[in-house]
This record gives C-alpha cells, sequence and structure tokens, in this order.
C-alpha cells in the first residue's frame, strides 16, 4: 500500500523583519517554492558609502529548481527595489499587478534589461494561479499606492494568509475598499498561518483615510500666495491624484521635477491610474510662461536624499528651478528611520532661501499607509489563524504585534528572524533551524562586493584617517634610495605638524635599522613590525589611530 504524503511547508523569510523595508518571503510547501516580494532597504548611518540594501538570496540561489515564481503585494521600493539585482540570477516569472508591473518596467529599463527577457505576467485582485502543491490567490487591499494586494497561499494543509502592506480604508482615492468579506470568508474555511503587516503596531486606533490629506491640500492650495512645491514619494500615486486634484480646483498647472517621479508619473497617466486635464501637466521650461499663484510644483526629495530634486532646490543647485521667497514647499511623508537628520537639514536650508515649508509636524499632509492596532485586531479576528507570524517591522513592531495576537487568545504567535526557518506540518509548528540571510551592499556597480572587513575600514578612515609611508629599498644593500616620505589624509594637517612627522620618520628609520640588524629582510615582515611601531607611536603623540600603510619597494 502506497505511504500517503508527508506535507510539510517552511516559511522563511529573507527580509523585512527586525527591519525597514528590504521586503521578501519564502513559502515552501514540499518540493515548490514560491517568493513573496523582493524589495531593498537604505542604507543604515554605518554603512558609509553605500548606496542600497538589498536581501541575501543565496539559498534560493542553492534551490532555483524549486522556485516558481515571484509574487509582488504592491509596487513601493521596499518590495520591488530589488527586481534587477535579483534577475542576474535568478530569472524567474513575476506576478504582480498592472500598476505594480509598470513600476517594475521602470526599474528594468533604468538597468538596461530588455524586458523581452522578463517573464511578467499581469493578475488582478481575485485571479488565482496553479502550481502543484499551492494556488496563489490575489486580494483587494488598500495601502498607499494603487493596485496593493494580499496574498492567499491554498496548500494541502490549509491557506497561508500574507497581507502585504495593508491598512483598511473605507474611502480610498481609487479603485474599492479592501475585501475584508474574502477575509472572512478564508477564517470561516480555517486559516493555517497569518503573515500580517506589523509596521503600526504600536500605534492605536484606526489609521486615517489618505482621503483627509486631500482636504489639508485644499486648504494650503487656497491660501497660497506664490507656488506650491510639493516632496512626496513617486510611487505614491494616490497622494500625487490629491495634488492634481487640489491644484485643478484653483486653476493651477501641474510641473513634475525628478527622474523617478517623472517616470512613474507617466507611467500611472499611462495606465490609468492618474487623472488629469488635458494641458494641465507642463514642462519645466514652461514654468515662466505662467503667474506663480498658477504653478504646482510636484518633486522627489520627501526624505532628504542628497541629489533628488527638492535638495538641490534647497541647496541652489538645481539646473533649472530655485527656491524663491513666498514658496510654498509642502514635505507630504514622514522620514524613514535614520533619515530624520537629511529631512531636517533640507527643511532647514528651505527656511534660508525665504520658503514656507509644510511638514508632518505642523500639518495633516500625510497619514500612514499601514494599519493601527485596531485594524491589525480586525484582520486577525476575521481570518481567525492556527499560527500568527508578525511581519514586516522593526524588532519593537514585531514583539507589539505578537502581543495584540496573544491579547485575542492566539496561541502559536512566532516571531521570526531573517533566516529563521519555520516548518508547519499536520502535527505542529516549530523553527527547525537558519538559512544564510542578511544584507547584500549595493556600492555604485557593485553589487556585494563591499562587505563587513570594507566596511570596518571605511568607518576606520572616517574617524581617524590615514598615515601612508612610502620607502624605496636597493635589494642588494639593503640602502634605503628615496624617503620615508609621509602621506596622510584626514589624519593630520603635514604643514602645520612638522615636528610630528620628522619624529615618526626617526621612528621609521629606527625599525630599519632593527629589522637589519636582526637579519629582517622579507618586505611583509618589516611592514608589520614598522605599522605596530608608528601605530604605538602616533597614539601616544596624538591619541588617534590611523589607518597605517607601509609601502615598501626593492629595486
Amino acid at each position: 500500500m502506497k505511504k500517503k504524503q508527508e506535507h510539510r511547508i517552511r516559511i522563511i523569510p529573507l527580509g523585512g523583519l527586525n527591519e525597514i523595508g528590504k521586503n521578501m518571503l519564502v513559502i515552501e510547501v514540499n518540493d515548490e517554492i514560491v517568493v513573496i516580494d523582493c524589495g531593498l532597504a537604505f542604507p543604515e548611518d554605518e554603512m558609509l558609502g553605500i548606496d542600497l540594501v538589498i536581501p541575501d538570496i543565496s539559498y534560493l540561489i542553492k534551490n532555483k529548481e524549486k522556485v516558481r515564481a515571484l509574487i509582488l503585494t504592491h509596487g513601493h521600493e521596499d518590495h520591488i527595489g530589488a527586481i534587477p539585482y535579483v534577475l542576474r540570477d535568478l530569472n524567474i516569472p513575476i506576478y504582480g499587478t498592472k500598476l505594480t508591473l509598470g513600476l517594475v518596467e521602470i526599474k528594468l529599463i533604468e538597468f538596461g534589461i530588455d524586458l523581452n527577457s522578463v517573464k511578467l505576467f499581469t493578475v488582478r485582485a481575485g485571479d488565482v494561479i496553479s502550481f502543484n502543491n499551492m494556488r496563489i490567490e490575489f486580494i483587494r487591499t488598500t495601502h498607499s499606492i494603487a493596485d496593493s494586494v494580499a496574498v492567499a497561499i491554498h496548500t494541502p494543509l490549509g491557506p497561508i494568509v500574507h497581507t502585504g502592506d495593508f491598512k483598511v480604508d473605507f474611502t480610498p482615492i481609487e479603485g474599492e475598499p479592501i475585501d475584508l468579506i474574502r477575509f472572512a470568508e478564508l477564517g470561516k474555511q480555517g486559516v493555517l498561518a497569518l503573515l500580517c503587516d506589523s509596521t503600526n503596531a504600536e500605534r492605536p486606533g484606526f489609521t486615517l483615510s489618505e482621503k483627509t490629506v486631500g482636504a489639508t491640500f485644499d486648504r494650503i492650495f487656497s491660501q497660497a500666495q506664490g507656488r506650491v512645491i510639493v516632496a512626496t514619494f513617486s510611487s505614491h500615486i494616490h497622494r500625487v491624484q490629491q495634488v492634481i486634484n487640489s491644484a485643478e480646483k484653483q486653476g493651477r498647472k501641474i510641473c513634475v521635477l525628478g527622474r523617478s517621479m517623472v517616470n512613474v508619473v507617466n507611467k500611472a497617466l499611462e495606465l490609468g491610474y492618474l487623472k488629469m486635464p488635458d494641458g494641465m501637466l507642463i514642462d519645466v521650461d514652461e514654468l515662466d510662461n505662467y503667474p506663480l499663484n498658477k504653478i504646482v510644483l510636484i518633486t522627489t526629495g520627501s526624505q532628504g536624499e542628497p541629489m533628488s530634486a527638492l535638495s538641490r532646490m534647497a541647496s541652489a543647485e538645481h539646473k533649472k528651478v530655485g527656491i524663491i521667497p513666498g514658496d510654498v514647499v509642502i514635505i507630504s511623508a514622514t522620514p524613514i528611520p535614520g533619515n530624520e537628520k537629511f529631512v531636517n537639514r533640507v527643511i532647514n536650508d528651505l527656511f534660508r532661501q525665504g520658503a514656507q515649508v509644510i511638514y508632518e509636524d505642523i500639518d495633516d499632509i500625510h497619514v500612514s499607509g499601514h494599519a493601527c492596532q485596531e485594524e491589525i485586531k480586525l484582520i486577525h479576528n476575521l481570518t481567525k489563524p492556527k499560527y500568527s507570524i508578525p511581519v514586516h517591522g522593526e524588532f519593537k513592531h514585531l514583539i507589539h504585534h505578537a502581543k495584540l495576537a496573544m491579547e485575542l487568545g492566539e496561541k502559536n504567535v512566532f516571531v521570526l528572524e531573517n533566516g529563521k526557518v519555520l516548518e508547519i506540518t499536520k502535527d505542529g509548528a516549530k523553527v527547525v533551524g537558519m538559512v544564510q540571510a542578511g544584507n547584500v551592499l549595493v556600492d555604485g556597480l557593485g553589487v556585494g562586493d563591499v562587505g563587513n572587513v570594507v566596511l570596518r575600514d571605511r568607518r576606520h578612515l572616517a574617524q581617524d584617517g590615514l598615515f601612508i609611508v612610502v620607502l624605496t629599498i636597493d635589494s642588494s644593500t639593503r640602502d634605503v634610495l628615496s624617503g620615508p616620505d609621509i602621506i596622510t589624509r584626514g589624519f593630520i594637517y603635514i604643514k602645520e605638524s612638522e615636528p610630528l612627522i620628522e619624529e615618526a620618520k626617526r621612528v621609521i628609520k629606527d625599525v630599519l635599522y632593527f629589522c637589519y640588524k636582526n637579519d629582517i629582510t622579507e618586505p611583509n615582515a618589516i611592514k608589520v613590525i614598522l605599522k605596530d611601531n608608528l601605530r604605538n607611536f602616533l597614539f601616544e603623540k596624538t591619541r588617534r589611530n590611523p589607518m597605517i600603510i607601509p609601502i615598501i619597494t626593492e629595486i
């Protein structure tokens, strides 16, 4: 008699837990894998020189024959931004809604990737795609970007519901409200596991509707005597639509600045997710043709990014648009954790230029796209999961979410880390190990070639500077033919520290004498002794510890 198959499900987060951004989750059912989202994160302060952070997909590369699809919940950077990098190693079918894939296409074109070489499949809320061991159902949600979906992964042991980023908005800017009925139907069937957005798990109550921002825009636009400049995320289509609506009421023209904003607005207009009257959109070169009180600029830079259009305007470095005293600048976003100082710098620079700056601390020009506690409780009560796994958030968010779930009477709550493997069988669920997971750092064109050692060196250089010793030695006589020459960067100013430099040269000569007297002639051995002696000398004299690089040339 044939033995009945023992079904095994593995849930493995590769990003998005204990952090904001870099969302990527693996669902493995028997011998098939689907990946949910493929996002990036912005570098932390100590990641000097790093542009972006993406997930480590070593586990997926190792198991590439099992990977069936990449499923996208929506089009924000922290959910799609790593796709061009991942496609280099894993060219798998990608499923997403129309707007989400439209934004993916923009990214692929920017990276020079031929769209014909990528397998993109458009889905809508309500669609189902099937594989051998699972079916993926797309469920309508509301978020701060149009066309957002949750996914239900139907497995032999029951459905796994992944909310994606969501909030319960009954008056969305575009489309219908979140499909709570479908969540409830799944709950009646019996949800095996719920993976729910934790970003706002600390915040009580409900998240305000996006439409509340529109009323604030109406008031500000009607009172503004000059230009209005609005900075927001380029992918925040709903926010952009509300800017357009308020501008239309006041008879103002719209000008879009910033490469990503221009690309996304054009794509959203093309796909019908943005609606704007004919003739309302003008080019930056046409600004001088209209009175200041008839212009609205929509721009990038809500996070204080140094190269964004708003930052360059604030520092008077933008080639075509400068800040004019009397401009009203609205920063319609909350700073991502770690970006606060960059945003504050831009705000200060805008005030110095004579602008009136309106930001979240002083007016209601932003609402979150993430569910607060009551909305999270609602999803839990509707789905009644057997197992709960908080996702998307720092550790504190996951813990607050876990406490909410337990307050609702849920017994099986798992707070995971990136790389932890949660295995579910008919007998229960438990953490069974770890897979490789972490940060892959993107620096310019380099992907993953900057690791902890390089970052440590960069921090060392930033803190204490560089001290280089250059020597040329006769390989036969061991005489010093030139040098020692000393070059420093970020340590001391040589012209003002000549006594220290002369003492350092004496230390170098003493080391060379010691080495030759003791028959130490191998250059690497000399370098080690030289570095040790110089390190001790420089620390004694300056209480600083620069990076020391001896360069010894033998001829």
